[in-house]
């Protein structure tokens, strides 16, 4: 957490956020870019920092003042790191449904259920839990909620469970969050109650461009670890960069990372101008996780038997870049709202 605090300190953590709590205001850009350097310079930790301090934009989009000032202003701080919890055991990519319910009761809301796979559930100080909490809702998403959870709330009715050894982005935590007729304030509810749906289809349309960005960063990393071994390393007498088909490899890495960059900037740029182009925000997402697992491949091919062990910073970059296209919407599921949005009205 010492350069988690670091980066918050230097306003690296969620920088879009208002001045008012501590961030600096900046566009939805500028911070792709900021996020693109730090998973340039370190997959692992550039995508560390940025996924405990994605829950902003939950709160600094539908959070009240009071909740801005108690949670926002402490992970623009980094005195908080957070947590978002959707996934649930049967349902992942579809949140149209979820199995966690929050009644109502004495001014409190009673929370039942489990969610899975959250990044950084064992260290987060709040998480931000989508819920049920109108069981009559015709369609059930309409009657969904989001309830923010604090840490100090584990105990009988809340545990958090550490899950195995991931593949990748070995410095974040996932785990399990059990509830059992947890009571969360009515004053945690973010928002609107039956608009929590809403909210995680806003809150994805702009973490899909930062995931587009930790994607260019990672494969930008790799590709220059790659670029500077080629020159170093000799075969035949001389550096391998001087052989046609190296040449050839790296143009290929160099275009797809120029063309996923471009990609993030253009949907970006129309977020802030205030042009909700889901397909943009889409197309940044798939491409640019694509070419990531794709360039770190052959970043860790240009290593050759080197590549294959961890003395080589290169193999990081190749297992972060896998979740690349799993999480905040799959790859599948990126590629149908690209079609459904070329052929609208089928």
């Amino acid at each position: 957490m010492g350069i988690y605090k670091k980066a918050a300190k230097l306003g690296f953590v969620a920088p879009y956020v208002d001045e008012d709590y501590g961030g600096d205001g900046l566009g939805i850009l500028e911070n792709a870019m900021i996020v693109e350097e730090f998973c340039k310079a370190d997959s692992s930790i550039g995508l560390a920092i940025d996924l405990a301090s994605l829950p902003c934009k939950f709160l600094y989009r539908f959070g009240n003042h009071d909740q801005n000032e108690r949670y926002l202003s402490k992970i623009t701080s980094g005195e908080f790191g957070a947590a978002i919890a959707l996934t649930e055991p049967d349902h992942g990519s579809d949140i149209t449904q979820m199995d966690t319910v929050a009644v109502k009761k004495n001014g409190s809301y009673l929370l039942s259920g489990n969610k899975t796979f959250i990044t950084n559930g064992t260290i987060a100080d709040f998480y931000t839990v989508l819920c049920q909490t109108d069981p009559d809702a015709s369609p059930k998403y309409k009657g969904m909620s989001i309830l923010i959870v604090d840490r100090d709330m584990i105990g009988k009715h809340f545990q958090v469970n550490e899950l195995g050894e991931k593949m990748g982005i070995r410095l974040t935590s996932s785990a399990e969050l059990v509830f059992d007729n947890l009571e969360v304030p009515e004053e945690n509810l973010l928002g609107e109650a039956g608009r929590g749906f809403y909210q995680a289809m806003g809150f994805f349309e702009e973490s899909k461009i930062e995931i587009a960005a930790q994607a260019v960063g990672v494969a930008q990393g790799a590709f220059d670890l790659a670029y500077q071994y080629s020159k170093e390393r000799k075969q035949f007498d001389k550096p391998i960069a001087c052989f046609q088909s190296m040449q050839h490899k790296f143009v290929d890495m160099y275009l797809k990372i120029e063309n996923a960059r471009h990609l993030v900037h253009k949907a970006a740029f129309k977020f802030d101008q205030g042009q909700r182009d889901h397909r943009a925000a889409a197309m940044a997402k798939y491409y640019a996780a694509n070419i990531a697992n794709e360039v770190t491949y052959d970043a860790l091919q240009v290593f050759g038997g080197y590549g294959y062990f961890q003395e080589y910073k290169v193999e990081r970059y190749y297992r972060d870049a896998r979740i690349l296209s799993i999480y905040e919407g799959t790859a599948e599921i990126q590629k149908n709202i690209i079609g459904t949005s070329l052929f609208p009205g089928l």
